[in-house]
């Protein structure tokens, strides 16, 4: 039954999968005890089929449960318990509890340089895990540093054509892209790019993420041009290679639908997106956290593009489902709350734009913590509500805040702080605080150069 439940997961039917995971669980419990290894084992495989559900919160309940089983039975030295407790910590990681998964993960890479030592290839792919999630919580220069020393360790041991190597060099490129370097993420990301086709082929499927990622680069970079052609030869080649199903094809299909929408091609965009939901409806349902992420961007894409009455239609359904689905406080449910916040804004609907985005402010801090990179994004987005409601004490006081606090965490140069100086000078111009004003956008000149 357990080799049944795996072949489910790998066809993406986790809720039979779930179900056949369940049964034998508490059969191996029943008959074994929770003090078995075999137990343990079809635990951790039910904690890891939760978790692809976007069922986080069981994920992390029995993610824990497994740590402390692991750590009593085999010692937090055995390779298994270093196994949960790196699958714990994605799982706070996707939950968005990053100091968690933070501490975690370097509890677990301590430890495998002592078992292991720092050559060790589980050594080095903990490093990796870590250098994510310095990326996520914005400590680009971390995650560049640590992702670098994997590369060069990887480039060391294994050699510059060892696949592990070349995920570390395309790891690399993405950090660079975040940090803002992105002459660097461009030479890497073609020499990634280069060095995949020459050893694994042009249709692999790592040859084909590094397509889509110097795609993302050259967007990112304003080359659309290029960005485009890229997005098409690689959701033809991921149509061929893969199918037309496989969820690497469908996230060609929605990020070539994104360089299109900034291309200004809104019509080819939009039915890219429509097309995207329609596949993730009829292969995985209504209620998959897949369908319901696609739902909330063909949203935002409705609101981008004018069509606000559909945006705000199918965005109000979208809560709904999430709230259903994941629940109130899960980290998407937030994420998408701030979205429609944001759709009520831009459709002038104010007075519902300010009482959503103050409920979801409320929320994040209370679930992601004033500090994390979401909370402080919406800061900044209320800050804008209230100053188009006329509101402009609050949005100043909102706005100093969440400068500060992005200041403090990921720094005075990052994008987003200049971003939160602008807007903050837009609203101290509108107090007629003008002095307040040029000295910050001139500190905002400044910092840019």
């Amino acid at each position: 039954m357990g080799n049944l439940a795996s072949i489910y997961n790998a066809c993406g039917k986790l809720e039979k999968a779930k179900s056949i995971q369940e049964e034998v669980l508490l059969q191996r419990t029943l008959v074994n005890g929770e003090y078995n290894s075999h137990t343990l084992k079809f635990m951790n495989s039910l904690a890891s089929t939760y978790h692809a559900q976007g069922k986080l919160e069981e994920a992390k309940k029995l993610g824990e449960k497994v740590v402390l089983l692991h750590k009593q039975i085999l010692g937090e030295h055995h390779p298994e318990t270093l196994v949960s407790m790196s699958n714990l910590a994605t799982t706070y990681h996707d939950f968005g509890k990053l100091e968690e998964a933070e501490k975690l993960e370097k509890e677990t890479l301590l430890i495998c340089k002592k078992v292991l030592g720092e050559y060790h290839p589980d050594t080095l792919r903990c490093m990796g895990n870590l250098a994510v999630t310095y990326r996520v919580r914005g400590k680009q220069e971390e995650a560049a540093k640590l992702n670098k020393d994997v590369f060069l360790l990887r480039k060391q041991i294994l050699g510059e054509h060892h696949p592990d190597t070349m995920m570390s060099m395309a790891n690399l490129a993405m950090t660079y892209h975040d940090h803002g370097n992105l002459e660097e993420a461009e030479r890497l990301g073609k020499e990634v790019l280069l060095l995949r086709k020459q050893v694994i082929g042009g249709h692999h499927p790592d040859t084909l993420t590094s397509i889509a990622n110097l795609g993302m680069i050259y967007r990112t970079q304003g080359k659309l041009e290029e960005a485009e052609k890229l997005g098409e030869e690689v959701l033809l080649l991921r149509k061929q290679v893969i199918g037309r199903h496989h969820p690497d094809t469908l996230n060609s299909m929605a990020s070539l639908a994104k360089t299109y929408s900034i291309h200004g091609k809104l019509e080819e965009a939009e039915k890219i997106e429509e097309e995207v939901f329609l596949l993730h409806k009829e292969m995985m349902g209504e209620h998959h956290p897949d369908t319901l992420l696609v739902m909330a961007k063909l949203a935002m894409t409705y609101s981008n593009h004018g069509k606000l009455e559909e945006a705000e239609k199918l965005g109000e359904e979208v809560l709904v489902l999430y709230k259903q689905v994941i629940g109130e406080h899960h980290p998407d449910t937030l994420a998408y709350m701030a979205n429609l916040a944001m759709i009520y804004h831009i459709h002038g609907k104010l007075e519902e734009a300010e009482k959503l985005g103050e409920e979801v402010l409320f929320l994040l801090k209370q679930v992601l913590g004033n500090h994390h990179p979401h909370t402080l994004a919406f800061m900044n987005n209320l800050a804008m509500i209230y100053h188009k409601s006329g509101k402009l004490q609050e949005a100043e006081q909102l706005g100093e805040e969440v400068l500060l606090l992005r200041k403090q965490v990921i720094g005075e140069h990052h994008h987003d702080t200049l971003t939160s100086m602008h807007n903050l000078a837009f609203t101290y111009r509108t107090c007629g605080k003008l002095e307040k004003a040029i000295k910050l956008e001139e500190e905002v000149l400044l910092l840019s150069t």
